[in-house]
């Protein structure tokens, strides 16, 4: 079943003829995902990689039936990117342009929480989604980085993502769906959101996520499995040797006051009954004993 991406994944690339859409749609295309279609404003009725190019999404979605779309669109003009899939009826929106206004993020989820029935945009600024067990991604995670297995990963971190899912391959487990949601200030998907999707997936026991820094999505997803969630979480929290009052690593990883203080974070969630690992080989070790895998060779 997993979540959010699977076979039946039909993508739409926005930018896929630019550099960067053009080697991640050659990547998507050879893990097996379905590109169905590219869009490039002005070359419509040609082809790239084998796959019809479309002047717009509406076009795109009418023609191949899309369902799922891809941001490689440049900064300035994601925001637009993100408005048209979803005015073109797309019901998943994965924006991976890193350095997207936040002024335009804020018009940009304004106008998907008015447009789609159930708004599901992951990101901007991230690396996208990965299901192995469907060889399905959309994104930029490394096709050899994750194989079959039945747990779930949220992460705000492209790099820690990477990390994890090279851990969990060594240690001999696999993952259901991995979600990298980003981390901007501004984002779509949530870490509450995306656990909630895990919680009803039957191809995932348990979660691991890994937050950082700055903001409260931490903490609100802490106090929705306290509340009781129904599987396993394990959790690490990055960031937590960064100097007081130094901005570190990503845009959203701000501390304002009290709130998104690693403490702060790491608190939520033992209180929650959620380990929280000082490091990615001690989070792997959580997976393990909980699974009883062995690493491999």
């Amino acid at each position: 079943m997993s979540i959010l991406i699977d076979r039946n994944t039909r993508l739409v690339v926005l930018g896929m003829t630019g550099r960067e859409g053009t080697f991640h749609t050659e990547q998507m295309k050879a893990y097996g995902t379905s590109v169905v279609a590219g869009t490039s404003p002005g070359k419509g009725g040609s082809t790239h990689l084998d796959t019809p190019v479309f002047n717009t999404v509406a076009e795109a979605v009418d023609q191949t039936g899309a369902n799922t779309a891809a941001i490689f669109v440049p900064p300035p003009g994601a925001a637009d990117a993100i408005m048209e899939a979803a005015d073109a009826g797309v019901g998943l929106i994965v924006c991976i342009t890193e350095g997207v206004p936040v002024l335009d993020m804020v018009r940009a989820r304004s106008f998907i929480h008015e447009t789609m029935a159930e708004p599901q945009l992951v990101g901007g600024n991230c690396p996208g989604l990965i299901s192995p067990p469907h060889h399905a991604k959309v994104g930029i995670i490394p096709n050899h980085i994750a194989v079959p297995g039945r747990i779930g990963v949220v992460s705000r971190s492209g790099t820690l993502t990477y990390e994890i899912l090279g851990g969990l391959r060594d240690a001999g487990l696999g993952v259901s769906t991995c979600v990298g949601i980003g981390g901007d200030p501004v984002l779509g998907l949530t870490f509450k959101d995306v656990i909630g999707l895990f919680a009803s997936d039957g191809e995932t026991d348990a979660v691991i996520m890994l937050g950082e820094i700055g903001g409260s999505d931490e903490e609100a997803a802490a106090e929705m499995i306290g509340s009781g969630y129904p599987k396993p979480v394990f959790g690490f929290i990055g960031g937590r040797t960064a100097p007081p009052g130094k901005r570190m690593g990503h845009a959203g990883a701000i501390i304002s006051g009290n709130t998104g203080t690693p403490q702060g974070k790491v608190d939520a969630l033992t209180g929650a009954g959620v380990p929280v690992a000082d490091t990615i080989e001690e989070l792997v070790q959580l997976a393990v004993e909980k699974f009883g895998a062995q690493a491999r060779p």
